[in-house]
Order: structure tokens, then sequence, then C-alpha cells
């Protein structure tokens, strides 16, 4: 026995160092798709599927392993061979399958034998998904009577994973409430008129666009019959006469449209189409349909009654018949209103009916309409409640629902003229009268109100009805303070109080009351103070005298300070932008404050150049009031008496220049060798002014969307000047500055480079002091401007766009230094650059003094 087993183990450790060497190999399986790993070989009993869509292209791989090579069979069953059927093709281990079908999904086998061992089979579950299809087992339209019962079949055709079914209604309609759906079944109980129309059926897996399919239900019935007669079409009159032709129309609506039939009878028996009595009916599939009786050369045995009769073909519905009584002198029908309903009273929000009364056979369409009141000078007629000039009523009834007060007025019901003799129409009028709630004003508002002070309320009435016998009740809380009544006359109430107590404060109420409800005015009564308004415009509000911290001047004035009792305090609240704590102050006050009296209170040891939020409340005797909020942001200022300010635009902050937001487009920095930025060829610098390809400056670029005239204003660092040394008394003691820059205007549609000073005071204002139109030629030249402002000064440099692309206008190099100009231009010299502002075009005139109401902040030294 140990023989034995030594043998085998000798012959299972000489085929292990076959397969490590490559001698000797059983046969190993793994399947793929397309390249995308579908690995069955790790767990024999775990189900592998791969889904793929009817119509595409399966390729599924064998890979094998083993030694000698194995030879690889596909079997659609474990041991059955494939279904060839279709652009099915093997090559080598890989299974192709074209356009696949439905029924070509299944579980396909992989197996690779080489004669040593067992062979190695593994498997993978194709599952082909296809889009739904489906069938209503009915042809359409389906035609139903009355009552009865519908029930339409949708049935699944095809789809995988089985589709599911729903029932829809064309244009979004809800299925009638009566409905069952269950299982792709569409049951209608008791089928009416209203449930007419067409049905959809979905079906949606998820796989391509959902199926579906329409059948439409027609419900058989007669509407809407009606008739006129034309005794003369020349003549208005209520006799028809002997020796004419008369003309009797019939018309019915039906469904479905060509089973409709007439015939006529006279005097109960039927009528046939003579030369004399001739019948014309129009093409069934129209709808309405209409038939004709023409009785030509009318004869006194032709009087007597004439009926239409419309009827189904197929039956089942109850025929129309219209009566129509010719006679020597026809009598129209008669118009009338039930008594005691020509003037109905409803409430507004109610429902109403409006009857009129007609006799005749048979019953002529009432249309109803409104009347103008007297006075009335609207330019358009009084609409019906559906918007509408006119509307048709069968049974003489108008039904008015959530009537307004809009709604009243006169109403006129009219028999229709196409629906019976050619006479004038018969009419009769009723007055709807819809009372409503008192409408009153103010419906809210807030009261402020001193201690010990008197004052009123009113509440006034704009609209009413009934307007007579109105109550009114004023109320603090749920105490009841008055009642009364308005007289004829009146059309407000009013409370009085003489002296405010601290139990007056509160809300109080008017309610205005008739017979439809009330209406009601409420006021807040409160001794809040109102809030505070920040005055931006302080002159050089934000200073530093120390390094790392800078102090703010805050000024305000107190919104309606009388109002309310005398202001004894404010709370001053701020924090840091980035922080959320808040410190707070009070800040006393020691007298009664006056209508837009300027309040200060320095803020110091503020951080720089950090931001601040600032919050500040009034106090008085009744607590805190309204509150306001403002921003304070730091910002370093520049002071060229302290040393010469130049800027060439190479750093991407700009010396602190800024684009002016008013404007309609900005000034470009770029250097010459700059790429992605439009350059217009035959315009703008190659180089900044000093020659160089890589410095940097400032231009327009003029390229469309850029039209004529726009502008583009670019502002300088604000300046302070030495305010010690200057005069109001004496502009001559005002300090002088020198403005140079560099400027480069090339091009045959150059437009205009203004330069204003602009000064930061009280008030804003704008001043021209250098201008240049059209083209200077392809090199860069200098200006020099004596400036002489008295307080905080920026210089704005604008461009304006010229008449086409070929006007890039750019600037380079601008310095600002104390004193005047070395080699300054004569005045001859300035008015020349000024020109003339009249041979300039419109757009490039600029007012040389502008005043606005803008904020800006000075800076001190």
């Amino acid at each position: 026995m140990g023989l034995v087993f030594g043998l085998l183990w000798l012959l299972t450790s000489f085929l292990q160092g076959a397969h490590s060497q490559g001698v000797y190999a059983s046969p190993t399986v793994r399947i793929v798709h397309a390249g995308q790993a579908c690995n069955v070989e790790e767990e024999q009993h775990s189900e592998r599927v791969y889904i793929i869509r009817e119509g595409e292209t399966l390729e599924l791989q064998c890979l094998v392993t083993g030694h000698p090579r194995p030879q690889v069979r596909w079997t659609k069953t474990a041991g059955g061979a494939l279904d060839t059927q279709g652009k099915l093709s093997l090559k080598g281990g890989t299974l192709k399958i074209e356009n696949i079908s439905r029924h070509q999904g299944g579980r396909y086998y992989c197996k690779a034998e080489n004669g040593l061992g067992f062979p190695a089979i593994r498997s993978i579950r194709v599952d082909v998904y296809s889009p739904p299809s489906v069938k209503i087992l009915l042809d359409d339209p389906v035609v139903a009577n009355p009552g009865e019962t519908i029930t339409l079949v949708c049935k699944v055709m095809g789809g995988h994973p089985f589709p599911t079914l729903r029932w829809l209604r064309l244009e979004d309609e809800e299925l009638p409430r009566r409905a069952i759906v269950k299982d792709g079944t569409l049951t209608v109980p008791v089928i009416s008129d209203d449930d007419g129309g067409t049905y959809t059926c979905v079906a949606s897996n998820n796989v391509g666009n959902p199926a579906k399919k329409f059948i439409t239900i027609l419900v058989r019935g007669l509407r809407k019959g009606r008739f006129w007669i034309t005794p003369d079409p020349y003549h208005n009159e209520d006799n028809i006469q002997i020796g004419r032709e008369v003309k009797i129309s019939c018309q019915v609506e039906a469904t479905p449209s060509e089973e409709l039939q007439f015939s006529w009878l006279k005097n109960g028996r039927p009528l046939k189409s003579s030369e004399r009595m001739v019948i014309t009916h129009t093409d069934p599939s129209i709808s309405p349909g209409t038939t004709n009786l023409d009785i030509i050369d009318l004869k006194f045995t032709d009087f007597g009654t004439y009926t239409c009769v419309a009827s189904l073909r197929n039956g089942g519905i109850p025929e129309i018949s219209i009566d129509v009584n010719i006679s020597s002198t026809t009598v129209p029908p008669e118009l009338s209103v039930p008594k005691g309903q020509s003037q109905l009273i409803v409430l507004e929000g109610h429902t109403v009916d409006l009857q009129c009364l007609v006799s005749g056979k048979p019953k002529p369409i009432i249309m109803w309409s409104r009347v103008e009141e007297s006075g009335q000078t609207a330019a358009l007629p009084p609409m019906m409640p559906d918007g509408s000039a006119q509307m048709e009523s069968y049974d003489g009834i108008l039904r008015i629902y959530n009537v307004t007060r809009k709604m009243s007025g006169a109403y006129r019901c009219q028999t229709s003229q196409y629906n019976g003799f050619n006479v004038k129409p018969r009419e009769a009028l009723i007055h709807l009268v819809v009372q409503f709630t008192p409408t009153v004003k103010p419906v809210y508002t807030e009261v402020r109100q001193a201690l010990g002070r008197a004052f009123s309320l009113t509440c006034n009435l704009l609209q009413a009805y009934p307007a007579h016998h109105l109550q009114y009740e004023w109320k603090l809380g749920s105490r009841l303070l008055t009642v009364g009544q308005f007289s004829d006359q009146s059309h407000d109430t009013s409370y009085h109080v003489k002296a405010l107590n601290r139990e007056g404060y509160g809300e109080y109420t008017c309610d205005i009351t008739n017979e439809a409800g009330s209406g009601r005015c409420t006021f807040l009564l409160t001794g809040k103070a109102y809030r505070p308004e920040f005055y931006h415009d302080t002159y050089n509000a934000l200073w530093q005298n120390r390094p790392q911290v800078y102090g703010f001047k805050l000024q305000w004035t107190q919104m309606e300070p009388n109002s309310v009792d005398r202001i004894v305090a404010y709370r001053l609240g701020i924090r840091q932008m980035d922080q959320t704590r808040w410190w707070e102050q009070e800040i006393p006050i020691g007298g009664p404050i006056q209508q837009g009296q300027l309040l200060t209170y320095n803020l110091t040891e503020l951080i720089k150049p950090e931001s601040y939020l600032v919050r500040l409340t009034p106090i008085t005797r009744y607590g805190e009031g309204d509150a306001s909020e403002r921003t304070i942001t730091y910002s370093a200022p520049v002071n060229p008496h302290l040393r010469e300010f130049h800027c060439s635009f190479e750093e991407e902050a700009l010396c602190s220049f800024s684009q002016d937001k008013s404007d309609e487009f900005d000034w470009i920095r770029q250097s010459g060798t700059k790429e992605g930025t439009t350059n217009t060829a035959n315009t703008g610098p190659s180089s900044d002014h000093t020659g160089s390809s890589q410095g940097f400056y400032m231009f327009i670029e003029t390229s469309r969307p850029r039209l004529e005239g726009d502008k583009a204003r670019l502002m300088s660092p604000t300046f302070n000047i030495d305010t010690k040394s200057v005069s109001s008394s004496s502009a001559s003691n005002n300090p002088t500055y020198c403005f140079t820059f560099y400027y480069h205007m090339f091009g045959k549609h150059i437009g205009a480079l203004n330069i204003f000073l602009r000064l930061k005071g009280q008030m804003l204002t704008d001043t021209l002091i250098w201008s240049l139109t059209g083209n200077q030629g392809n090199y860069w030249q200098q200006a020099r401007v004596n400036i002489h402002p008295t307080t905080t000064f920026q210089v704005v440099m604008e461009g304006v766009r010229g008449s086409g692309i070929e006007g890039n206008i750019a600037i380079d190099d601008v310095t600002v230094e104390e004193g005047e100009c070395k080699d300054a231009p004569s005045n001859s010299e300035n008015l020349h650059n000024l020109k003339s502002f009249a041979s300039l075009p419109s757009y490039y005139v600029s007012l040389l003094y502008i005043s606005q109401s803008l904020v800006l902040i000075g800076w001190e030294r």
C-alpha cells in the first residue's frame, strides 16, 4: 500500500512541475465581454449576468490556459449546440452575435479541454433588454351610448424588463373620477358626454422611449339644436308674406357626426323634397350638421307646423325635434323675468343664478350680456364673468360663481337672432346687487408718539355696500374703547387721546361693519425712536496719527427726533468684519436733538487695515429704537506733498489706480510682447514710452463690442493736500502740483483723451483740465499740466472711443509732484490742448463742473 501511495505522489509532483514549466497543464477558463472582465471562475455558485439591449452586438471572449492548448467550444445549453440563426460567428475563443434579438438571450457555456484532467467549463447569462411595445384590443374609435360601461384593454406585446402600464388623457386632462385602472385595463362605468376624448396607454421599462397607443372614445349624443327662419333676406319684418321664399334652417351637433341624419315633417306627416319644397343637407362629416328647407313661392296652403327631426343612424339616442310654425302672422317668443327676481342681492364670494323665462316652441337660445350703467364713460363695455362679451344659456339661467363687487350692475337676457324668427330680439333686464364688506385704509400702520402728548387715530372708509347703517368699534388689544354709527355724510372715524400714558401703547383696531361683514384698520402705537441716518460726506472722515491704528469721524443725523420722547443716549456697537464679537458702549446725549442736526463721535484705535461694522441705536424712555448699520473701510492715503508720486503701471496693483464703475468699459494693462490681447493693426503702441517691449502701459481697446462715444475712465488714488497752508480767502495760497503723463494716440479713428481734476470736499466737482482729439502720430508724447487743488483730490483719465476700431489710446508714466511744472505750456498752449468745445462731437463734450451727491472719504495727514 505504501508503494502505491508513493507512485501517486511522484505522478502528482511530476504534473505540477510540468505545469510550472509550461510542459503539461490542465485547462482553465474565464469569460470576458469586449475586453471588460466578467470573470466567472472565482465563485462557482454565483450567477454572472451581462445585460445588453436588443439590436446591439454581443461579443464574448473565452480566455483559456493549459498545455497542450485546449480546444474551445461554445454552447447555449450545458450539452447542446448554438442557435446559428442570425448573424452569429465563432472565431477562436470569441463568440460574436450581431443585432442580437430577444430570443438569443440565455445562458452561454464555454468549454475547454486538452485531454488532461476534466474539461474546464464556465458560463455567463446574457439578458437582452428590449424597448416596450403595446396594443389596444379595440378598434379606434370606440363609440358608446351614454350610461354604458367602456373597458379599454392595453396589452404588452414586447419589452424586457416587463413594462409598467398607465393610462392618460390627452392634453394632461385627468381621468374620469369613476374610472378604474387595473393591470393595463381602463374601465369607465356609466360613461357620459364629458368622458369622451382621446385616451393614451403608455408602457415604459426605461429601455428606449416609452411606447404609446392612442384610442378615442366617442359618446353618442345630439346637442345644441338650433333653428332660424329667413322670411325675407331684404326686410326685417315679423310677417311672412305670400309669394315670397321662406327658408327654415335647422342645426344640430352630433357625435359621431357621420351618423347624423335629418328628416322633415309637415303637420306631423313626412315631407319629401320637391320643386317648391327643397330639402338639402350639409356633408355628414362636418360638425355641426345643418339641414335647410326652402319653400319657394309661399302659398296659403303652406302654412302649418314644420318639424325638423335629428337622429343618429344606429339609434340608442333620443332624437331631437324642432317645431316651427309658419303662419300669416308669426308670433316670436316672449321673454320675462320671474316675479321678484328683477333685482337680486348677493354677498361677495357667493354663487347666484340669474333667470329669464322664455316662451315658444322650441325655446330659443338666450344670450346674456352686461349693460352699461347710466353715465358710464368706459371705452369698452363691461365684460361677463368669464371675460367674454356674451355668454349662451339653453335653459335661460346664468350662474355666476364667486361673485365679486365688479360684477354688480345690469344684465341683459336676449333671444338669439340665429335661433328663431328673423325678427327683432326680445330682451329683459336683471339688476345684480353685490354686497361686500367695507374697504378701509390704513389696513396696518405704525404710529410713534411721545408720552404725555395728544394724538388721534383715523380709520377711513373707502367703499362698502350697503353703505348705510355702518357701525364702528375701537379697541386697544381686547379692551373696548368706543362704538358708534356712521352718518350718511361721514367717511371716517377717529379715536382721540388727550395725553398718552404708558398703558396707551399697544395695538389699536377699528372695525367698520355692515350687513356683509367688517373691515379693520390696525394701528401699532409705540414710543420707539426712528433710526439714525449716517452722514457719508464727512470731510476728512478718516485720519491716522500712529503707524498701526487709525481713527474715523462718525457723523449722523436723527430721523424725526421730535416725534417721540427725547433721545437720551445712543448704543454704539462695533465689530471687526472677520469676527463675530460685538463691542458696545453708550454715547450720552445732553440735550434735545434738532431736525437735521449733525452729531459726531470719533472712533479711535481701529486696527489697520481692518474694516468694521458699526451699529447705532437710539434710546428713549420707551426703550431702544430702530438701529442703523454702516461699514467703515480703511484705505491708505497718498500724500504727494510728502514725496513724489510716480506710476509706470509695471505692477498689477496699478499704484492704486482704479476703474470707474459708471463708465462703459475699462482701461487695459498691457506690454508690447503680451499675448492673448487683441491688437488692431495700424493703431496703438508696440512698446511702452521708453521703447521697451517688456514694459507695461494702460490702453483702451476700441474693437467690437465698443461703440462710438463709449468712455473708459481710470481714476488715480486719492491725494491729500496740506490744509494748513490753504486759505479759503485767497486762491493764490492754494498749493500747486505738476501733473505729467505720456500719451500715444495713433490711428485714423482716434477719439479723445480727457483729463479731469476731481475735488472731494463737501460736494464733488470734476473740472476738465486737458483734452486732445484725433490722430497724433505713431509715437509717445508728454503732457504737463499745472493743477491747483483746494482740497483732497483725484485725477481722472478718460478715453473716448472714436468712429472705428483703429482708435486705441494709451497712457504711461503718470507723475504728481509739488510745485509748478518746468517748461509748463503757456495759457495759449493749454487752450490749444483744450480745443474749442463747439468743434468737438457731442459725445466728447464734458461739463467743466459736475456736482454729484456721492459718498467720498477724504484724508488728513
